[in-house]
Parts: structure tokens; C-alpha cells; sequence
């Protein structure tokens, strides 16, 4: 059986990540889940993006829920940029420019 290596502790703080695009955001959520060595779904992203960034990623109405729609077009808008690769039915991983980009968001 393949190990697993040990998950690397996030520095987050919200603050730092108020002002910044819906697209910035997803990278940080595909960032982080990769930093945690899961697999990043389009469910995890979800989930991860909401559970980071609830303001940002719920329903209107119901900021209790995550609104997946809000990820779709930017997730394809960072395929065209080749900051990821992957799709919904797979998975999505970052590149090398778009894990650049997530690191440079990370440190403000």
C-alpha cells in the first residue's frame, strides 16, 4: 500500500483573501485541497471553496449552502488561462503557473 505523505498545515487567514476575484479564490481552494494530498474533485472544490470563502461562495439567500454554479465558468475561464488542467467528471489539478500564482496570493 502507498503511503501517504504527511498533510502540510495551511496559514490562512481571511482577511488576506477579502478582496480578491472569485477566480483567485478557486485557485486557492484547488491549492489547498493539493496541499492536504486529497484529490480535488469538483465536489471538494466545492466544499472547499465554501468552507474557506462562505461569503464569497454561497447561495444569496441561503448562506448556509454552497452554490456550485458560482465555480463553473471560472473554472473554465483557469483551464483557458492553463493555470489547471482537469474537469468536473475528473478531477482538476494547478499547473506550475497557476500554483506560482496561488503561492504569490498566499503570501499577499
Amino acid at each position: 500500500m502507498a503511503k501517504k505523505s504527511p498533510k502540510k498545515k495551511i496559514n490562512y487567514d481571511v482577511g488576506l483573501y477579502e478582496h480578491k476575484s472569485i477566480n483567485n479564490l478557486i485557485l486557492l481552494g484547488i491549492y489547498f485541497t493539493q496541499m492536504e494530498n486529497e484529490k480535488c474533485t469538483f465536489e471538494k472544490v466545492v466544499g472547499k471553496c465554501f468552507s474557506y470563502f462562505p461569503k464569497m461562495f454561497s447561495f444569496s439567500q441561503y448562506r448556509n449552502w454552497p452554490d456550485s454554479r458560482k465555480l463553473d465558468r471560472p473554472l473554465r475561464e483557469l483551464r483557458e488561462k492553463r493555470l489547471i488542467t482537469g474537469d468536473p467528471k475528473t478531477f482538476f489539478s494547478l499547473t506550475r503557473s497557476g500554483e506560482k500564482l496561488a503561492q504569490e496570493i498566499v503570501k499577499g
